[in-house]
């Protein structure tokens, strides 16, 4: 599948609660970043669901290049 558009060019931190389920945006253009708000619908993008193994702040990322999808990896260092 190919990289959705850049949403932002920085992570967003997210506390996230162990046993949660996150739906992250793949497509990019979601306005609810970097959450799915369905805006992929009529295109080859799903949203990646991402479930927290423990509680804690993790880096979703925003310029969807990252390799470590949902995490941000610091792709968005390399334009």
């Amino acid at each position: 599948m190919e990289k959705g558009q850049r949403a932002g060019e920085s992570p967003i931190g997210v506390d996230v609660v162990e046993g949660k389920s996150y739906f992250w945006c793949a497509c990019g253009k979601s306005s609810k970043q970097p959450f799915c708000d369905g805006s992929h619908k009529g295109t080859e993008f799903r949203s990646l669901v991402y479930k927290a193994d423990q509680s804690k702040k993790i880096f979703f990322c925003t310029c969807k290049q990252t390799k470590d999808a949902p995490l941000c990896d610091g792709s968005h260092n390399s334009k």
